[in-house]
């Protein structure tokens, strides 16, 4: 009777946490995907018996949709050049704060890690005001700097760059933590090995710390490519979307057809094609990650 309730015991630990995840996600997308089959829109809650089933043609109509097709463009925008910077700028500032040696860089810690635990729409509300065309604080120093001001939220192109630097400038803190638990992980004889085979600082970087951060590396690329997928409260906030659906995400695409024109069949299965593509992606970036043990 013993071994029968030990046995069981860990069942009970992870008890809890399987009917979360069952309630509060897997049934959720099991009805989403059944929605995405049929025309339920904001009639159809009222009755069911209103509802259709009509196969696949969400699926195509949403693939005919140009504003769907210009939001997949955007979004490939966003993560093509999102992506890269975030890594590069978190692991840059985790490496200067883990191996610079003034006091001032423990202090860029809480500096840079401060954005990514604001809230995202105060900081987005904030960031449409500094990016204000006539009385914003950008436009203002580049007029003191006697240089043109930038059409920050109204140029088509712009407006896409400006949403990537304000979420740049939130995502770079928890990354940053991130790495910089990494770098602590490494022991640090090998840095001493080096110093006697006389490796100086930027050689022991390049040589010992680099190779080892490349499980943290694979780790922040997924999470942050998955996050960059769904990427919806800049332009939600700031731009609406536009301007010419210039900034509209796949995430602000479902948002539209979902929740301001109700219908719930069309966004469920703009969502699928947003989870698709993100389980694509990421089993993509596993068959290319590197196997081999750390040390």
């Amino acid at each position: 009777m013993k071994s029968i309730v030990s046995n069981k015991t860990p069942y009970f630990f992870i008890a809890p946490a399987l009917i979360l995840l069952t309630l509060f996600s897997l049934i959720p997308i099991a009805v989403a995907l059944v929605i995405s089959f049929t025309d339920i829109n904001l009639a159809g809650l009222a009755d069911w018996a209103s509802i259709h089933f009509i196969g696949v043609q969400n699926y195509l109509d949403v693939f005919k949709d140009p504003i769907f097709v210009k939001s997949i463009l955007n979004t490939l925008f966003y993560v093509v050049f999102g992506v890269p910077f975030v890594i590069i700028c978190s692991l840059a500032i985790a490496l200067l704060i883990n191996f610079g040696k003034a006091k001032i860089f423990q202090v860029f810690r809480t500096v840079f890690y401060m954005p990514s635990i604001t809230n995202v729409v105060a900081v987005a509300v904030v960031w449409s005001f500094l990016y204000n065309s006539q009385f914003g604080l950008f436009n203002y120093l580049l007029k003191l700097l006697h240089m043109p001001g930038i059409p920050w939220l109204t140029d088509p192109v712009m407006a896409k760059v400006s949403l990537i630097l304000l979420a740049l400038w939130r995502a770079i803190g928890v990354n940053m933590i991130i790495f910089l638990a990494a770098i602590k992980g490494i022991p640090k004889t090998y840095y001493e090995a080096a110093e006697l085979d006389g490796a100086n600082g930027w050689r022991q970087i390049v040589s010992i710390t680099l190779p080892l951060l490349r499980y943290a590396i694979f780790f922040v690329s997924i999470t942050t490519m998955i996050g960059w997928l769904q990427f919806f409260e800049e332009p939600f906030v700031m731009t609406k979307g536009g301007p010419l659906d210039s900034t509209t995400s796949v995430a602000l695409f479902i948002y539209r057809n979902g929740f301001q024109q109700s219908n719930f069949g069309y966004a469920a299965a703009g969502s699928f094609v947003l989870f698709i593509a993100i389980i694509i992606i990421t089993l993509i970036q596993f068959r290319f990650s590197r196997k081999e043990s750390d040390y």
